[in-house]
């Protein structure tokens, strides 16, 4: 029976119970704007969610050349039918009025409309004139985890082997970088070696610093359908925020920040002594048993409990789940990948995984999942650090495979070194050797840590910015040339979400006065610095997005990312699609690894690894002589305290985060009047013990001060451990007078106005999650409660203390049965 619900005050919608080893049932939501009904929808147009990295399939409705709405597919894999809110409302900000419609070049300090050949030529002019003077590497390329793969790999050519530049990478390093990198380092190579279809399967689910209901609520729905049909699968939970998923968990373990090493080593401590392995899989698949069972031997429950402040009681709770389990599915997010020890983390619940042979089987399967909605492209690409292809910078074969397909000579394409990451962009653009930044689809001057750090960079004279973006938000405010882009719905595309599979977003309305799609600006841009390849053609020969595609076919051929067998037409009107598929696996590919590790022999890897503690390259012969049959690598990590403890002047743990409504930094998301709504602006959580000690009360106007900066907010004051507070990131400064920063005189609510610049040695990826902070009154809230949501993570301590979350009429969302599916009507414009 068809259903209207606030999906606002509801997040996750109704329930479709479905028993263990059956298929979800099918639900499709759909959201159209008011005084629209079905019949008046001119057409369907396929695309997916670019708003998270499920990948939740659906069709933007179009009428009289404009999007009113969007419905779930229900034929598709990944979420049959259902949408999270992000999905259902934040397609109003494709329509908003400060949308970029011309080019901006900087005039005498300001910001004016131009037209494209005079913002092109300016950049052009600029790269020229640094390559001449400089050389490559005075030019670096910053770019998102929201453009679509044909774009990522256009630029990754037009930086690698037309620049010659190896500093390219994505803000993927700020929410991804980690989940790469523990791949690598357990099976030598990226890729998910599960899907969501474990959730069918599992009789345990773990999440490990994972808020799923808030970062991916479609497949937190599929767990809620499991919890409310036969035969529940058990919830194990690490987080240190009283989540819906903790809630709900049959154990829930909140350590202290920074101590997920030592809880982790506890666990594989009690499931080895309790003998929960599989030695016969261990012995066939994996190499490093003994040096892993030497490292945790004398990490017991007692002392993880007294690093990470959790009974011993509750971690050998948590490890019986985990060794009982007939079916174990991990999952794995930004609570791992964005504090202390990052990949020495995911990799110990890698070998979790390899411990138990829990991979490949229907229900048995690790997810280090993503955080946006393209990220597996930024990586499979090469524009995130690594080569295309998964290609290994240090194998002069994958090397010269490359350059056989750009058709240039090895030596153009720099891997002479580790490709730089972001943070050392920014370092070298501060330091003075970078000298024209590209930043495309992302907004550094919010989401990098230590702001103020940020925009000094930005502002130097020295640094010429281009900034490619759909607003004029605080990043493009600070650029030189500011390029206008289309967006999903806008432009025709592929990406790949967190379980391999690939979807097509097709073109749906025309993009807003001259905006243009970002792969015309970057096949534009090599065009006019006349790139060639080694036989004196054009380097770049594709012209449209289809073209693009191909030319990645034939990159990701025989690699463990191969799109051989995938085309526009395979993905156009049904559901999407798992690589690898290839000439063998013509229909996808599930699992990974379900006959054993398949790319870690030395010849094939992506990367020799690091050592887990400095960060140090391990070299081929080193690699050889530890794995020379390519077998699954179980990796021991001790643990080491956080740089940054809490002292006398900082007594609290500072950690940031998101929350459902919002999507990071709110250029989209923020222009939806309903997920603005729900949650308009920046917020502190803090525990009743802490608030209670401090004398604060719900809505208290509260500064969160560290050794970088401080912000303020309203406090809410919920079930998080003590001792630790928590802020969302997603605020910045272009909804106030500021513009880019603060205003004059008024204080930051931007939380990296107080994060550390600090890194971890392996993935490179920025901590979050690890800062000393103080925490003071400074108005009382007399009655005005916290902007916080009550319907998620954020809900208040105390019920009552604020007024519930809703959406009202304007949120109202049909939940209906599977219909019949008829394709997209009118298909891509």
């Amino acid at each position: 029976m068809d259903t209207s619900v606030d999906r606002i005050a509801d997040p996750w919608g109704g329930r479709t119970p479905y028993r263990r080893h059956q298929p979800w049932p099918a639900r499709v939501d759909t959201f159209l704007e008011p005084g629209t009904g079905p019949e008046s929808v001119q057409r369907w147009v396929q695309t997916a969610s670019i708003l998270h990295s499920d990948g939740d399939a659906m069709d933007i409705a179009v009428r009289d050349g404009r999007m009113v709405g969007v419905r779930g597919r229900v034929s598709d894999r990944v979420n049959r039918g259902r949408l999270g809110p992000k999905d259902l409302f934040a397609w109003q900000a494709n329509s908003a009025r400060d949308r970029l419609t011309r080019p901006l070049v900087r005039r005498a300090g300001r910001l004016e409309e131009t037209d494209w050949d005079t913002a092109m030529d300016r950049i052009v002019e600029r790269s020229r004139e640094l390559l001449a003077d400089r050389g490559p590497g005075s030019i670096g390329f910053y770019t998102s985890g929201q453009l679509f793969l044909e774009e990522y790999y256009t630029l990754a050519v037009l930086a690698r082997a037309g620049i010659g530049t190896g500093h390219l990478d994505g803000n993927t390093r700020l929410c991804t970088a980690t989940a790469a990198e523990a791949l690598k380092e357990s099976f030598g190579c990226d890729g998910q070696p599960g899907t969501y279809d474990d959730i069918d399967h599992a009789d345990v689910i773990a999440l490990f610093g994972h808020n799923l209901p808030e970062t991916q609520p479609v497949q937190w729905m599929r767990v809620l359908d499991r919890l409310a049909g036969g035969d529940p699968p058990r919830l194990v939970c690490v987080d240190p925020r009283p989540t819906a998923a903790a809630r709900r968990a049959t154990v829930h373990l909140a350590p202290r920040l920074g101590t997920n090493v030592a809880l982790l080593n506890a666990l594989l401590h009690e499931i080895i002594r309790a003998g929960h392995i599989d030695h016969d899989y261990i012995a066939a698949h994996t190499v490093g048993f003994e040096e892993l069972a030497r490292e945790v031997s004398s990490c017991t429950p007692e002392w993880a409990a007294g690093i990470c402040d959790v009974p011993a009681a509750r971690i050998r709770e948590a490890a019986e789940v985990l060794g009982t389990a007939d079916r174990l599915l991990s999952t794995v997010l930004q609570g791992v990948y964005q504090s202390h020890q990052a990949t020495a983390a995911a990799v110990q619940i890698n070998n979790l995984h390899l411990l138990r042979g829990m991979l490949g089987r229907p229900g048995a399967g690790v997810l280090q999942m993503n955080g946006q909605p393209t990220a597996q492209n930024t990586r499979e690409c090469g524009a995130n650090g690594d080569l295309p292809g998964f290609r290994n910078w240090q194998n002069d074969r994958h090397v010269a495979e490359l350059a056989a397909v750009w058709n240039v000579e090895p030596e153009t394409i720099p891997h002479h070194a580790p490709p730089t990451h972001a943070m050392q962009m920014f370092r070298f653009a501060e330091q003075g050797s970078i000298r024209m930044l590209w930043i495309s689809g992302t907004n550094p001057a919010v989401s990098l840590p230590e702001l103020s750090r940020i925009r000094s960079v930005l502002s130097q004279d020295r640094l010429f910015v281009v900034v490619q973006d759909l607003f004029l938000t605080e990043t493009a405010r600070l650029a030189d040339v500011v390029l206008p882009a289309a967006t999903w719905g806008e432009k025709t595309g592929t990406f790949t979400n967190a379980d391999r599979t690939v979807h097509l977003s097709d073109k749906a309305v025309e993009p807003p006065g001259q905006a243009r799609p970002d792969l015309d600006i970057f096949l534009d841009y090599a065009a006019r610095m006349d790139f060639r390849d080694r036989d004196g053609g054009p380097l770049i020969g594709w012209h449209d997005p289809e073209s693009a595609f191909e030319a990645w076919k034939r990159c990701s051929a025989g690699r463990p990312c191969d799109y051989t067998g995938i085309s526009y037409a395979a993905l156009r009107g049904g559901s999407g699609i798992q690589w690898p598929c290839g000439e063998d696996t013509p229909e996808g590919t599930p699992r990974l690894y379900t006959g054993g590790i398949t790319w870690a022999r030395p010849d094939d890897c992506e990367s020799y690894g690091r050592d887990l503690v400095t960060g140090a390259a391990t070299d081929a012969v080193e690699y050889r002589a530890a794995n020379p049959e390519g077998k699954g690598m179980l990796r021991a990590a001790g643990y080491l305290p956080p740089h940054e403890e809490p002292d006398d002047r900082y007594p609290f743990q500072l950690t940031t985060g998101r929350t459902v409504y919002h999507f990071h930094t709110r250029t989209k998301t923020g222009r939806a009047p309903q997920l603005d709504a729900a949650a308009p602006d920046v917020w502190v959580e803090a525990s009743a013990a802490d608030a209670s000690a401090a004398d604060l009360a719900e809505g208290d106007v509260v500064e969160v001060r560290t050794p970088r900066g401080a912000l303020r907010g309203r406090l809410r004051i919920t079930g998080i451990r003590p001792g630790l507070l928590f802020v969302p990131f997603h605020y910045g400064y272009w909804d106030t007078p500021g513009g880019h920063r603060p205003a004059d005189g008024t204080p930051g609510r931007a939380a990296n106005e107080t994060t550390v610049t600090d890194w971890d040695p392996v993935s490179k990826q920025p901590l979050f999650k690890t800062a000393a902070a103080a925490l003071t009154l400074v108005e009382r809230g007399n009655g005005t409660p916290s902007p916080a949501p009550t319907t998620t993570a954020s809900a208040p301590w105390r019920a009552g203390a604020a007024p519930p979350t809703t959406g009202g009429r304007s949120a109202l969302v049909r939940q209906g049965p599977a219909m019949p599916w008829t394709g997209p009507a009118g298909g891509g414009a």
